[in-house]
């Protein structure tokens, strides 16, 4: 397989002041990375908005954490079962939580935008590769993310006013939001009731809300739409009554041009992954396909998150 070249950017986060540049524990990178992610040579790298797909179909980029500690990723194209094709490690630092992975690609540079938890910490940083080994670099935001179990985000970047959010589910049974403010982000107050829920994804994003899709730990798989106005309520819609029970985490991509999305869940405990195929969202109406396990392989660490391209809009509901 020809070097393909891999970027990591993490996004400032987080009402605590950013401090000091520092380096998560073992921050060792690997020269002459072999991974595939949003290689924009197999097409899974768009930066034009993703509301309507090649007809040649849907495949969806999932990445994961390794114990190594490291990050792979899986491409997997639906099927009954579906097929994974995964991809060479690239040696990373350990991390708990890994939100989505945004791709860009200028004139000057490709690399990748997200935020990853160490333990009870935040990190920030960009990773380049515009050469053949890697330049990661590293910021401490801060401590005090040890209660979360879950972060998301979501990103708006079509139109004026472009927005990004962060949403933390805590212990303590609450739905946290925080908006993107230059380097960092400000806290949006938080939703209490989520007492009972366990892994989520973001399946819409656009200028009114963020809808996202969220498991409970009975198993049940909600919608959750929260409106951009800071005061207002989230609404919620029961899509399946049970059968998510398994899914420590979820990661989706828009399908088609009808507000589809595709779904996978990860099972921790089998170190597996399982594929859906959902239409645009409407509470119980909602069309279910299940592929079943993705084939291919095993996924060795403790969550899976998207893959895209920074422009890809989510329209799922």
């Amino acid at each position: 397989m020809k070097l393909q070249r891999f970027a990591l950017a993490l996004a400032g986060v987080g009402m605590l002041a950013a401090t000091a540049a520092a380096v998560p524990a073992t921050a060792a990178v690997r020269s002459n990375p072999t991974p595939a992610i949003a290689d924009p040579a197999k097409g899974n790298l768009k930066t034009t908005p993703n509301t309507k797909l090649a007809s040649g179909g849907c495949v969806q980029d999932v990445g994961f954490n390794t114990p190594t500690p490291g990050i792979n990723d899986v491409l997997i194209t639906p099927a009954k079962p579906p097929r994974g094709e995964f991809f060479g490690e690239f040696k990373f630092v350990g991390t708990r939580l890994n939100t989505t992975w945004y791709g860009v690609q200028t004139d000057a540079h490709f690399y990748y935008h997200s935020l990853f938890v160490q333990n009870g910490t935040l990190y920030r940083g960009v990773t380049y590769f515009d050469t053949e080994n890697a330049r990661p670099t590293y910021a401490r935001i801060g401590s005090g993310w040890t209660s979360f179990t879950q972060l998301v985000t979501s990103n708006y970047a079509i139109t004026a006013p472009n927005r990004s959010y962060l949403y933390g589910l805590s212990t303590n049974g609450s739905l946290y939001r925080y908006a993107a403010s230059g380097a960092t982000f400000r806290a949006l107050g938080h939703f209490p009731g989520f007492k009972g829920f366990k892994a989520m994804t973001v399946v819409a994003e656009n200028p009114s809300y963020d809808t996202l899709l969220m498991t409970t730990k009975a198993g049940a798989l909600w919608t959750v739409r929260i409106p951009a106005a800071a005061s207002t309520k989230p609404i919620l819609k029961l899509v399946r009554s049970t059968g998510f029970a398994a899914y420590e985490s979820l990661a989706a991509r828009g399908c088609g041009d009808r507000g589809g999305s595709l779904v996978t869940g990860f099972d921790n405990d089998t170190d597996s992954a399982y594929q859906y195929a959902m239409s645009k969202f409407n509470g119980s109406k909602t069309a279910v396909t299940s592929y079943g396990r993705v084939t291919g392989g095993t996924i060795p660490g403790t969550g899976i998150f998207p893959i895209t391209g920074h422009w890809n809009q989510l329209v799922g509901e």
